[in-house]
């Protein structure tokens, strides 16, 4: 009897530590996601065919993963795009269509991304932006950050923001907004985007001896935004007399409707002299590649500690950005310059290396392609499409369109497909039309939305525009939206 005890024992011991092993295992087997954000950067890198801007990192990952050739943002704002990416919900949805907002001012039972992660056992960490900051005056604090979000978060504050006084601005004594640069002392490891690399690297060494659970690491790096500080060394890889700057027929804007002849009009950024915009494009780029060499340093450190082989790395932008194309400089605008995005995953479940997507992508797509590829269970609401079939396949199409919208000069909205881009400002249009044909048009000069030539072409896109609009604007089921009129604020925590 003792003996059959003893046996039953054992046996029972045996599957409990099996069932324990499993179990292990299976938390093991979960991919870890590497979330890598550059603020405001467009698509001026190598992998993306620009002739100038070296993005020697960016390109490594691209060529390890699928590079998506048509995303775009949800909005070309920073507080709005992260707020949809974050939630994958449009900003007629989350309500967010401008900075300094905090995402439960307006929907405060949503399930962001990483909030999901965190309830289905990962450890969630964000280091730098995620959300949206004021740059530069909040780095080195919490920004516009959802405390719900995150298991850790570190806010890194370098060399940049301490030498503010330095910074050449067009404004003086203004830089987020406004075109300004610096050409900094020192090294890569004094800048807040060095030390949030460092961080980084050394959470991905934790991680890898820990192996306890899965996890989401956000890194959200502040360059190429405004100002443009970077080493010098980065300056010098850019001379001027090399750079070119965007030139625009004469008498373009008068081909436009006002809201988008105003949303290329700032007032301070019309006209740049010659010199000044050599200036702007030369600390714009070496932004970009002071910036990826600081993901270099991660996508490195991922190599060294063996995580790579079981880590889901994307890497984005917020929004697209000018460089003086239309004559504009910086964001808010409905052309591709500010609506497309780069965006590249590469990891398990990616399985076309070193190719390129050509379906229409956008940037609410991100939750529920990532839940997929870890195998969550991601809220029925989210308004976006999973990318994981263009991970295998690079030739599949998803989307007929991507959808971005902007509201700061007058309703807008508009949509990109492979060959076209529509956008209507105002009610269906009451404001204006614009219709770009890419296959003859890439920069967007020409407006045919007038040309009776291209009527039936306008009117198929408007109604795909308008049933897009209305998708947009359906609010997501058990979701609480408060608007400001019957808003009870939400405690800002940090």
């Amino acid at each position: 009897m003792i003996r059959i005890h003893l046996v039953l024992i054992i046996s029972l011991l045996s599957v409990w530590l099996s069932n324990d092993a499993c179990g292990e295992e299976a938390a093991q087997a979960k991919p870890n996601v590497l979330f890598l954000i550059c603020d405001d950067l467009n698509c001026d890198l190598a992998c993306y065919g620009h002739p100038l801007v070296q993005s020697p990192n960016i390109d490594r990952l691209a060529r390890r993963g699928v590079r998506f050739e048509n995303a775009c943002c949800q909005y070309p704002l920073c507080g709005p795009s992260r707020a949809s990416f974050m939630t994958g919900l449009y900003p007629d949805q989350t309500l967010v269509q401008t900075n300094r907002v905090y995402i439960r001012e307006h929907t405060p039972n949503v399930l962001t991304m990483s909030q999901m992660f965190r309830k289905q056992g990962y450890f969630a960490t964000r280091i730098g932006k995620v959300y949206h900051y004021d740059v530069p005056r909040r780095i080195g604090t919490g920004g516009h950050d959802d405390p719900y979000s995150w298991d850790h978060t570190i806010n890194p504050r370098g060399r940049d923001k301490d030498e503010e006084h330095l910074i050449f601005s067009l404004r003086p004594g203004y830089f987020g907004g406004t075109l300004s640069w610096l050409a900094a002392e020192g090294t890569d490891r004094e800048q807040t985007d060095g030390i949030a690399a460092t961080e980084a690297v050394e959470l991905l060494k934790q991680h890898d001896a820990k192996k306890d659970k899965p996890f989401f690491l956000a890194v959200g790096l502040f360059r190429p935004h405004t100002p443009y500080v970077a080493p010098k060394k980065y300056f010098d890889m850019y001379p001027r007399e090399k750079l070119v700057i965007p030139k625009i027929p004469a008498g373009y804007r008068e081909t436009l409707p006002k809201p988008a002849r105003t949303s290329v009009s700032r007032k301070d950024q019309v006209n740049l002299s010659e010199d000044l915009a050599r200036q702007t494009i030369q600390a714009y780029y070496a932004s970009i590649t002071f910036a990826d060499a600081q993901l270099g340093r991660i996508l490195d450190a991922l190599d060294e500690t063996g995580l790579a082989k079981n880590t889901i790395v994307v890497f984005t932008s917020d929004h697209g950005y000018h460089m003086g194309e239309h004559g504009h400089w910086q964001k808010l605008t409905l052309f591709e310059n500010a609506a497309r995005v780069p965006l590249i995953i590469a990891g398990p479940g990616t399985t076309a290396l070193n190719q390129v997507a050509k379906t229409p992508a956008e940037m609410v797509d991100f939750y529920p392609t990532l839940a997929e590829l870890c195998g969550l269970t991601a809220p029925e609401y989210l308004s976006g499409v999973s990318l994981a079939p263009a991970l295998k396949d690079p030739l599949v199409t998803l989307r007929t369109s991507a959808f971005t919208q902007c509201v700061q000069f007058a309703p807008g909205y508009s949509i990109r497909t492979p060959r076209y881009r529509y956008t209507e400002w105002g009610e269906k249009g009451a404001d204006g039309a614009e219709l770009y044909d890419h296959q003859s048009d890439s920069q967007e000069l020409i407006n045919l939305a007038n040309n009776p030539d291209h009527a039936a072409v306008k009117e198929k896109l408007a109604k795909q525009l308008h049933d897009r609009i209305a998708d947009a604007k359906q609010a997501p089921a058990g979701i609480k939206q408060l608007h400001f009129k019957d808003q009870r604020r939400v405690p800002r925590m940090h």
